[in-house]
């Protein structure tokens, strides 16, 4: 049975179902469900292959960065004077674009490990602490920065035991702790690996499991101390420190296919999600709602009323969103511009999308570092076709053949994504006179320009060009040539207040998600939930389609035909919001106070929020373009 040795980790079909599916004559249906549920079983997504190792065989245990929430800025493992392996650290593997982007340094370590040979106390090294290195290893301790290891693909947790509900688990070892001035080194760790086996379907041992739980252990006559409870290690005490580990190995009835729950498992969030998803759901009845009086009532009533032949008396009182119709189509002021923010956002929709239904599928699980963000900057790239035709389409809109579609395209190839990468270059800088492994290498950033220049430039052309030959969107009116006069407008009617007002709903539909991603972002927190943001993602679309509609039709019958930018703005003001919670997170839930981590936290999450009121702005705008040409295009006009 060689193929089994593939199949994921359950231990059905026991012996002879196959053999039996085989010889039954007739059984076709049997025989299809088997070789669905191998090929089912033997394609895992969410992974990558599982590895078999043998008794007593070498497990590599590989060192990445070192990461701390207080200020954001990863450095190289052995920035830190940590033991190194014979012949110096070297790169494990090579990292790709997601992981350069995110400052992954993949080294190898000096730690030796064989599959199920425990060893009990093995000293790593010893080293004498410069003056420098001490410094170094007391300010890490102070911002309690992480260590980050990997056995088999699985990054090291701390398991924190909690009486009367789960077990909590953490990604990553601390360095030390400090305790009433005094700066304790973990200096031994007892490293906890699990396996499962199962002889019945493969050869060897699996691993399931990594789980650490650092000491710090003042050795005793010369060697490491690897009790329960040592002394602790005070990094002011002495010069010589010495780094020791215990390697311990356990059973368990986890299979390979479910290794990664006890880190993507939500800590009781599972309800708070739900709830988030109600709340939104509740604000989508209310806006449907409003819309569908809009649509069967009000709206139905009116266009009855317009077909109708009026009288003499009723033409001259006549009033509502008819009465603009020789204007409703007028060309807005920065039309080009606002066919390039419509396109962009069209082009961040369309990798959203994308990037959501790949990692519904499971191809962009964190068990493959940096995919989700690779998969993120290719796609943007490759939707430039989407964002160039959807731009080019909506300035022959306004400016019919002649229009300025050569310098709409240069914009939507240049202006969102020239500024995005203006705002990441100068981070870098930052980051890099910092001395971090999160500043971005120049030849990373010279891929980047490549895929800028040499492919997103020339697909955003591309769609441009097809756009452009495309005969031009068909409106329902004329436009007149002389404006019409806009009455007097409240002031809770001016667009820039109905805009304002518009944002709060979607940002309203998405807040509680939002602070997930944010915590998984700054707080090195695993996420995984993209079934619940795809539900967000459907709620929030519908929800800026909707409010934009129903401000645009408000804004109509008040006479007032200056619908194009209010259409955008009524669902893309969501972006305010989004920057706003942010301010709010950082005073909060962060302890960020050096100027460059500050400076990169408030930067990343302007771009995340010009991406979502690009996003949310381009729905509503393309939305209510439909909705003000259905309802024009209902109407007799003489």
């Amino acid at each position: 049975k060689p193929w089994l040795s593939k199949v994921g980790t359950t231990g059905w079909p026991p012996r002879g179902v196959s053999d039996q599916l085989c010889t039954w004559r007739g059984a076709m249906a049997h025989r299809i469900w088997f070789c669905a549920w191998a090929a089912a079983e033997a394609f895992y997504l969410p992974g990558l292959a599982p590895m078999e190792y043998k008794q007593t065989e070498a497990v590599e245990m590989k060192v990445n960065k070192l990461t701390s929430a207080k200020t954001q800025l990863p450095y190289s493992y052995y920035h830190l004077a940590f033991c190194e392996p014979e012949g110096g650290a070297k790169p494990a593997v090579t990292e790709n674009l997601g992981e350069q982007m995110m400052g992954d340094v993949i080294e190898t370590s000096a730690y030796k490990i064989n599959m199920l040979e425990d060893k009990p106390c093995e000293m790593l090294c010893k080293k004498t602490l410069k003056k420098e290195e001490k410094d170094r290893f007391r300010n890490m301790i102070a911002d309690e920065y992480l260590v980050n290891w990997i056995v088999d693909n699985l990054p090291a947790t701390t398991r924190y035991r909690q009486t009367g509900s789960d077990d909590k688990f953490t990604n990553g070892i601390l360095v030390g702790l400090p305790q009433n001035g005094k700066y304790f080194l973990h200096n031994h760790v007892t490293l906890e690996l699990h396996f499962h086996s199962n002889p019945e379907l493969y050869v060897g041992y699996r691993i399931v499991g990594f789980e650490v739980e650092p000491r710090s252990a003042t050795p005793k006559d010369g060697q490491p101390d690897c009790s329960e409870k040592p002394t602790p290690f005070d990094l002011d005490s002495t010069d010589e420190v010495m780094f020791s580990y215990t390697v311990s190995w356990k059973e368990s009835q986890v299979r390979w296919a479910s290794r990664w729950d006890a880190y993507l498992k939500v800590q009781g969030q599972g309800q708070i999600h739900w709830f988030a998803i109600l709340n939104s759901l509740l604000i989508l009845v209310f806006l449907s709602g409003m819309v569908a009086m809009i649509l069967l009532r009000t709206l139905h009533r009116d266009i009855a009323t317009y077909n109708q032949v009026p009288t003499e008396e009723e033409a001259k009182e006549e009033t509502g969103w008819k009465l603009v119709h020789g204007d409703v189509f007028r060309k807005p002021n920065y039309s080009t511009f606002l066919s390039v923010m419509a396109g962009s956002g069209m082009q961040l929709l369309g990798m959203s999308v994308v990037t959501l239904i790949f990692a519904l599928l499971g191809f962009l699980s964190p068990a493959q570092r940096g995919s989700l963000l690779q998969s993120m900057m290719l796609l943007f790239t490759l939707m430039g076709v989407l964002g160039g035709y959807t731009a080019a389409r909506l300035c022959k809109v306004f400016d019919g053949d002649e229009g300025r579609w050569k310098t709409t395209t240069m914009l939507q190839a240049f202006l969102v994504p020239g500024l995005f990468f203006g705002i990441f270059f100068l981070l870098n800088l930052c980051i890099w006179g910092q001395k971090s492994s999160g500043a971005v290498p120049f030849t990373t950033l010279f891929a980047i320009l490549v895929l800028w220049f040499g492919v997103s430039v020339p697909l955003v052309f591309f769609g441009a060009y097809t756009g452009f030959r495309k005969d031009r969107i068909e409106l329902p009116v004329r436009t007149n040539q002389i404006p019409r006069a806009i009455p007097e407008q409240p002031c809770y009617m001016q667009p820039l207040a109905t805009s304002l007002v518009g944002g709060i709903l979607p940002f309203g539909a998405v807040f509680t998600e939002l602070f997930f991603i944010m915590s998984s972002i700054w707080n090195h927190e695993f996420y995984y939930l993209f079934g619940f943001l795809s539900l967000v993602l459907l709620i929030v679309l519908i929800t800026c389609a909707e409010i934009s509609i129903a401000l645009t039709y408000f804004q109509l019958t008040s006479e007032d035909y200056r619908w194009w930018w209010t259409s955008f703005s009524a669902s893309g003001s969501s972006g305010i919001y989004v920057f706003l919670y942010s301010v709010m997170y950082f005073n909060s839930r962060l302890q960020i106070r050096h100027w460059v981590s500050v400076l990169m936290y408030f930067g990343y999450m302007a771009i995340m929020s010009c991406i979502f009121g690009l996003i949310s702005g381009a729905v509503g705008f393309y939305s209510t373009f439909t909705f003000v040409r259905g309802i024009y295009g209902s109407i007799k006009i003489d």
